[in-house]
């Protein structure tokens, strides 16, 4: 199965072209290289997100093989959604799914489904695929999408999974978790209630990140996924969670009465 582009030309540019050179502009080579077990990147259109998501990919060695968990913005049938086999297009060409990986994730937990077809119009892993693609041609994806419905435990299973999964394809593999931060409320309240729950991700405590994001009712949509992810690398003897940019969409527009937070970070 090859999953078309759903929002090229709307959330980053659908020109090759035009592509490659709005994501060189927002990473860099000087950056030093770190070897991350995950990290943490936005997902909103590259005008408003590209800063932080460029600077983010541009700290981490991407080894061939990636999983990029996302939040579900719509229903989807399954609680995880896992894209198991073909590939995905995009402006800067096909990914190929890494199928061995995938084998191994679904096989660790009922709670994977093999469902293809929720991917279909779900932006919030396709933003992050040229960008491992610009700067590692040879990527390999797994895409695994969260549903809204998951709880605390289910995600524990999830990241668990994801953990023996890895281990047992004996390869480097990146965890990314996709996600915003605060939607549509001022600077100044974004930024509160963002480092509240950036602090959790940075001392790799998921379930103090699903308690403080609820608690609060901050509107971060991806801590789903960023928690799982959090397990899994803890699992995997993380020991680190390191923030390398912060930025509101105000940054960008020069409206702060209602902004949208993205953080990037990552996990050694």
């Amino acid at each position: 199965m090859k999953r078309l582009p759903y929002v090229a030309g709307y959330f980053y540019p659908d020109d090759p072209d035009r592509l490659r050179n709005t994501i060189k502009s927002f990473t860099s080579e000087k950056e030093e290289k770190l070897k991350a077990i995950g990290l943490v990147a936005p997902h909103a259109g590259y005008e408003y997100s590209g800063p932080v998501a460029g600077r983010v990919y541009s700290t981490v060695e991407i080894p061939e093989t990636v999983v990029v968990m996302s939040p579900a913005h719509h229903h989807i049938n399954s609680l995880f959604a896992l894209f198991d086999r073909g590939s995905w297009l995009t402006p800067l060409g096909e990914v190929k799914v890494e199928a061995r990986l995938a084998d191994l994730v679904a096989e660790e937990t009922e709670l994977i489904s093999r469902d293809p077809e929720a991917h279909r119009k779900e932006h919030s892993v396709e933003v992050q695929v040229p960008f491992l693609q610009y700067l590692r041609p040879d990527v390999s994806i797994v895409p695994i999408m969260v549903s809204y419905q998951a709880d605390w435990s289910e995600l524990v299973r999830l990241g668990q999974a994801l953990a023996v999964a890895v281990r047992k394809f004996g390869q480097p593999v990146l965890l990314v978790a996709s996600t915003d931060m605060s939607h549509y409320v001022s600077k100044k309240v974004a930024e509160e209630l963002d480092f509240k729950a950036i602090d959790f991700i940075r001392k790799l405590d998921p379930e103090g990140l699903v308690r403080v994001v609820t608690s609060f009712g901050i509107s971060m949509c991806g801590y789903q996924p960023t928690a799982a992810m959090l397990v899994a690398a803890r699992e995997l003897e993380a020991r680190e969670g390191r923030l390398i940019n912060y930025q509101t969409s105000g940054e960008r527009t020069g409206d702060y009465r209602e902004v949208v937070g993205y953080a990037g970070l990552v996990i050694l």
